[in-house]
């Protein structure tokens, strides 16, 4: 894909992401994602990505999102927590330490700079 181009996210066909169940605290979410574009060095990557109901947690990249659908709280150790639902922007810094509750499916776009 070039680095020009539009997509209708609701649309993106999604492929299966199996979270490690050591991430997973409660509920049986499952996630998907799909990589749209990524830079030649690998250091930079656009994508869409799911997750259904239920409690994960995550160590954070470098990471720009906007939720498209669903909604979540995402409890950053250390740090706030967020309340995230369609039209919010949210940023992620590297190494956050966090514990995502989705309370209706989510789904976001993101950008992730490693």
């Amino acid at each position: 894909m070039t680095r020009s181009f539009v997509l209708h996210i609701p649309d993106v066909e999604l492929e299966p992401e199996p979270l490690d169940p050591e991430q997973i605290v409660s509920g049986t979410p499952e996630v998907s994602g799909k990589v749209v574009w990524e830079s030649a060095d690998g250091r930079q990557v656009r994508g869409v990505w799911q997750i259904t109901p239920g409690v994960v947690t995550d160590t954070e990249a470098d990471e720009l999102f906007v939720v498209i659908s669903g909604s979540a709280t995402i409890e950053v150790e250390g740090g706030p927590t967020l309340t995230v639902g369609p039209g919010d922007m949210a940023l992620l810094g590297e190494g956050d330490r966090t514990t995502w509750t989705v309370h209706e499916t989510l789904r976001k776009a993101y950008a992730i700079n490693l």
